[in-house]
């Protein structure tokens, strides 16, 4: 069968985001926090989470040791949303610079065999600055807007 050419963005939304929500969740659950409340956190309902423990759901990734010790790790600081996202994006930055996501990539999508994370980007080390000129769609009002600068 051959597979489908993908972006590396494209395998963290289909599968490594959809991993970590269950690894986290799982970890959060052997914590002692009540499936309620991790549902909430997480943004899915409990019955997510039973699936996910009887391997129903999200079960298209073995994570590496290395990532799986940092998701236990990333579990100790979720106490709420905020947190959420913050250790969610920490443990994306982890699987690309340790080349994780290569490796899923290579399982899920067809790769150019000189696919290089650092030619290609994938692996950017540094955030690029907010460009101050951003595009705003016609049906926001400015007023609404959260003003973003270089600085903060």
């Amino acid at each position: 069968m051959k597979k489908a050419f993908l972006h590396p963005q494209e395998i963290e939304v289909f599968y490594v985001l959809p991993s970590l929500r269950k690894y986290l969740a799982l970890a959060l659950k052997s914590r002692g926090m009540k499936q309620k409340d991790i549902a909430v956190i997480l943004g899915i309902t409990p019955a997510t989470i039973s699936q996910y423990a009887s391997a129903k759901r999200a079960d298209h990734i073995r994570f590496t040791p290395e990532v799986l010790a940092q998701i236990q790790a990333s579990a100790e600081k979720v106490k709420d949303r905020l947190s959420y996202l913050r250790e969610t994006q920490h443990l994306l930055h982890f699987i690309r610079s340790s080349k994780a996501l290569c490796q899923i990539h290579k399982l899920f999508s067809e790769v150019p065999d000189a696919c290089d994370p650092l030619h290609v980007g994938c692996h950017r080390v540094s955030t690029p600055q907010i460009q101050k000129s951003v595009l705003i769609p016609p049906h926001i009002e400015k007023s609404s807007l959260i003003h973003l600068s270089s600085t903060s």
